[in-house]
Order: structure tokens, then sequence, then C-alpha cells
């Protein structure tokens, strides 16, 4: 089978890459297939992998859904296949980095937005072009672009269906960060060593408080902040004795 979605693990990061370049990384039903074979391998394992990164191979991270596939006609094996996938990556226990260099279009955009962190190149190009098509979004963007970038500029981005470089994403709140095109490669290594570095039951338990409350009113969100704590990391004794150990010698 061709390894369309591939998966390489270093240090506790596990890079999860879309691998159909000469397609421009187009999803179909085996990219999404794939990809949640990955997912569901990766979030039992939180001993060992700590953090995710998605990205794409070749020029781009992902020119979007698979225009021929669409016309063709696509059969998953499981109903709303894609839409559940990109549900699973966005609900991985461990944080997820979407890094985006080359286009991000449309279904690319539906899956990059399921990343708690989107870093981008400023060669990077984003835009929903469902329109163009006569198409709606059936896999997240009508919920999470908004909850990006406000509900304005979500509707300037779908309604003119423009294309947006790195640095105008990063203004808008799209992205996370925008870096130049010669160090988005060390820029991603630094981060991801930033965030290994620290708790991994801290990444976990705060991005699940950050999920279940949000909708609520502050006064919820308070209240289950106190009354729903995880608690403390089996290791934070050593954290805090080993911090004291190298700022007291």
């Amino acid at each position: 089978m061709e390894q369309v979605v591939t998966r390489v693990d270093v240090d506790g990061c596990a890079y999860l890459c879309l691998n159909r370049p000469e397609k421009l990384n187009a999803l179909n039903i085996e990219v999404f297939s794939q990809l949640l074979e990955h997912i569901e391998n990766i979030e039992n394992d939180t001993e060992n992998i700590g953090l995710i990164i998605l990205r794409g191979s070749g020029k781009c991270f992902s020119a979007g859904h698979d225009l021929l596939s669409i016309e063709l006609g696509e059969a998953p094996k499981k109903a709303h296949l894609q839409s559940y996938t990109i549900e699973r990556l966005a609900n991985l226990p461990q944080p997820v980095i979407v890094a985006v260099h080359g286009v991000c279009y449309t279904g690319g955009l539906e899956l990059a937005l399921a990343g708690d962190l989107i870093v981008a190149s400023e060669s990077a190009r984003f835009a929903d072009t469902h329109a163009k098509w006569g198409l709606t979004p059936i896999w997240g963007l009508s919920q999470r672009l908004p909850r990006r970038v406000g509900p304005s500029k979500a509707r300037e981005m779908i309604f003119t269906c423009r294309s947006y470089s790195g640095r105008e994403a990063q203004t808008m709140g799209l992205v996370d960060s925008c870096v130049a095109d010669e160090c988005f490669e060390t820029h991603l290594e630094t981060t991801a060593k930033e965030i290994l570095s620290q708790s991994w039951f801290s990444h976990r338990a705060n991005k699940r408080l950050i999920r279940f409350t949000d909708g609520m009113n502050i006064d919820q969100g308070l209240s289950y902040e106190i009354h729903r704590t995880e608690g403390r990391d089996a290791k934070m004794q050593n954290r805090i004795a080993n911090f004291n150990k190298k700022n007291l010698a």
C-alpha cells in the first residue's frame, strides 16, 4: 500500500507528513484513512509521544480536497470519515502543531485548523475556496475558522475566496507564528523542544481543561478549573528539586 501519510518519531515527537507531493498533497479517502490509523496509534501512547507535528511533503501543506475524487465520487467505509478524522486529530491528548509551507487551501485549511498551534512560513498561502466550487464546509471550517480569526474576518475569507500570505494570516490570528522560509525548520525544531521539555502530564491536562470549558461563562469555567482539576504531575517534586538544586548551586 502506498504510504500517503508517513510517521517518523523523534525524541518524543511524532511527525506526520501528508505524502502526495505530486498532487500537492490533495486530500482523498486514502489520506484520511491512513491519517486516522496514525491518530489511533498515537492517542494511547502518551508515555512515548508528547507532541505531534503535522506537515506536508514537497511544495506545500495541502491544496485541499482532491477535486478529481469529488468528481468521481467518494465512498468512505465510515460515514463522515474526513470530519471524524479531523475531530480525532483536534482531540488528541497531546499538543498538535500544524506546520504550513506553500498553499493551505479549503480542505487543507480545515485540516490545519485542528491544530493547537499553526506555524507558517512566509511563503505560505491560506484560502477558503468552497464558494468557488459551489461547496459548503462539512469538515469543521464554519466553526473553527470564526473561533480563530473572528466572525467578520471569517466571512471575508469565505465570501471572497481570497488568498492570504503567511504574514497576513499571522496578523489576523489564523496562525500563531510566521517565520522566514530559511528559518522554518529551525523554528519548528526549537518550538518542539520547548514544548517537549515541559510536563507532558500538564500539557494533556491543560488541553482537556481548555477544551471542556470552551463556551462556558467565566464563573462556570472557574468552577470547573477548581473542582475538576487533574492535580499534579507525579514528577513534580523532581522538577522542583532539580530547579532548586540548579539555582542554589
